[in-house]
């Protein structure tokens, strides 16, 4: 990208970024004190080998080649800005994007664990979005559990020979939802003491489920047309990536 073109994306993320931190603190992340103890220590242990594993995908992708860094930090701040717009739901609570599709899509689900505890703990600091003590069921839920489902996805449309965008499509779409089923089964596990799990777990579904479908159409599409952007501004970034193979 030539000078003008990275000025504008930097100037249109920056006018997305003043928005989201104007915006309310009321969350979907699960919030502060609303897990035991005991899960918050257990959803933080299961999360510890996946961003280990991010770090040295991460750091082997820089070591290989170092263009992409610039695709990696822009990964880094759409999830940022994409999580931190809230929309009220019908029922009472708040959903939002997650955004982490796109990262899985350039560089894996592993480094897109460590982009996500990041935004998670800056969110949870500066914008009363989320909490420190459930940041590990934060963490397995939208950087884990939604990015290797839309790794996942994708791989396996593009191995049924589905087109490459409809591709994009559907692996940021599920990769949302998927974020919120998660979310669900772990509210379901700590919170159903008078109700069965599965009431529980489909209570809480049924809560996220009016604005989170939309959300994953709206991600979806923002995704592909973000990636159809790059491969017209920044191909050689997007080859570096392994995205796109050499012709």
């Amino acid at each position: 990208m030539n000078r003008r073109k990275k000025l504008s994306t930097a100037g249109g993320f920056a006018l997305v970024l003043s928005l989201a931190i104007a915006g309310n603190a009321s969350a979907m992340h699960i919030m502060e004190g609303y897990l035991p103890g005991g899960f918050c220590v257990a959803w933080g242990v299961l999360c510890l080998p996946f961003l280990g594993a991010g770090l040295r995908a991460m750091r082997n992708a820089l070591k290989e080649n170092r263009r992409v860094l610039p695709l990696l930090a822009m990964a880094g701040a759409f999830i940022f800005v994409i999580s931190s717009l809230k929309i009220p739901s019908v029922t009472g609570s708040c959903s939002h994007m997650t955004g982490t599709g796109l990262g899985a899509l350039l560089f894996g689900p592993g480094a897109v664990s460590v982009l996500g505890v990041i935004v998670l703990l800056f969110q949870a600091l500066l914008l009363a979005h989320g909490g420190l003590t459930t940041l590990g069921a934060n963490t397995f839920s939208m950087a884990v559990a939604g990015p290797f489902a839309a790794y996942g996805i994708y791989r396996l449309c593009q191995k049924g020979g589905v087109n490459r965008r409809l591709s994009v499509f559907l692996a940021a779409a599920f990769g949302d939802l998927f974020t919120y089923c998660v979310t669900a089964l772990q509210l379901a596990l700590a919170h159903h003491t008078d109700v069965s799990f599965g009431g529980a777990f489909l209570k809480f579904l049924a809560v996220f489920a009016p604005t989170q479908i939309p959300l994953a159409v709206i991600e979806g599409i923002l995704t592909v047309l973000i990636l159809a952007a790059l491969e017209t501004y920044a191909k050689p970034e997007l080859r570096a990536a392994g995205f796109i193979k050499e012709d």
